[in-house]
């Protein structure tokens, strides 16, 4: 992202919000937002999540899924070791077959973000064109309970190292104390401390640890307002918190998102982390896109999943499919 683009999207904030993003005007807006139904949100996505799939739809589904996930090891124990072994399986996902597609980034503490490209060597790059990103997490990850100061330290340290994406936590405090401003003016530093040097700007993904905001009324509040700060993605939760990514929580994210798009003409990223393990809760994660944002999203500038272990099961269900085992089957259940 340009700085002008960043500009316009400051802009379109301001004229949305009616005034400077104060407590008085956030809160205004946010609270002013319609009420999330919640029965009616459940329902929705209990009935997206029963979807069939076609037995050939299901190698697209399959590859499409590893395409968009964030393959992530974010441990106290990682060494630059591992993060090298985490880097071959993103490239190489199947050993045993060439056609297996790429994942769409590693994400990584900061620390290991010259590790993972120097591994990445010339596939470093952009997803869409078939390439690995890096994505480091930020801002005291996964509390986010640092000063101002610490947290644009460690973004710009990341985004100096060669970060593409920058995933921040928001503090959740703040925001369940109704500080709003505060929540607010954190993101947009942090969007202004992955400028580059060449004036582009890293990714930002801002995670809102859903898990810890107790009603879908602060989901729906903490969304808009991580995009009206400059947030580029918004993301369900740190992997750290249970409960981490849910599907009703995704298609209310999603439909804000929508929203937005609606309003300003601006594609907004969503990635639920956290919980996403098996092929069959992945592929209702696909459909609740299709169905609530359209499949211009299942892109990963615009979709990820994050996972760690979500990849395996794909694979297993990549590998039966091409033995033959649902041959004769028109539609497919996935185990």
């Amino acid at each position: 992202m340009s700085s002008t683009e960043i500009q316009r999207s400051e802009e379109r904030a301001l004229e949305l919000l009616g005034g400077e993003p104060d407590d008085a005007t956030l809160r205004r807006f946010l609270h002013g937002l319609p009420g999330v139904d919640a029965v009616g949100l459940e329902q929705r996505a209990a009935s997206l999540g029963t979807r069939s799939i076609k037995t050939t739809s299901k190698a697209w589904a399959l590859d499409k899924i590893i395409s968009l996930i964030d393959l992530t090891t974010l441990e106290g124990a990682d060494t630059p070791g591992k993060v090298r072994s985490l880097v071959a399986k993103a490239l190489t996902p199947d050993a045993g077959d060439p056609t297996c597609p790429r994942v769409a980034a590693v994400c990584v503490y900061g620390d290991m973000v010259p590790s993972a490209i120097e591994a990445l060597g010339a596939a470093h790059g952009d997803p869409d064109d078939g390439l690995v990103s890096v994505a480091a997490v930020a801002t005291a990850f996964p509390s986010g309970r640092a000063s101002l100061d610490i947290k644009l330290a460690d973004t710009a340290e990341a985004v100096a190292d060669g970060a593409d994406e920058i995933d921040m936590v928001i503090d959740r405090g703040a925001f369940l104390a109704g500080r709003y401003h505060l929540v607010f003016e954190q993101i947009a530093r942090v969007k202004q401390a992955c400028r580059r040097a060449d004036g582009t700007y890293a990714s930002l993904k801002v995670i809102l640890e859903t898990g810890e905001l107790n009603t879908y009324d602060n989901v729906k509040r903490a969304s808009w307002l991580a995009i009206l700060a400059g947030g580029d993605f918004i993301k369900t939760s740190t992997g750290k918190v249970s409960p981490a990514a849910t599907l009703p929580v995704t298609l209310l994210m999603l439909e804000v998102v929508r929203d937005w798009h609606r309003l300003t003409g601006e594609r907004i990223g969503v990635k639920p982390a956290g919980g996403i393990r098996t092929s069959k809760d992945a592929i209702k994660y696909l459909v609740t896109v299709a169905e609530t944002v359209g499949e211009e999203w299942l892109q990963p500038h615009l979709f990820r999943f994050g996972a760690s272990s979500l990849l395996n099961d794909v694979l297993r269900q990549r590998q039966k499919l091409a033995t033959g085992h649902y041959a004769g089957a028109d539609y497919v259940t996935i185990d």
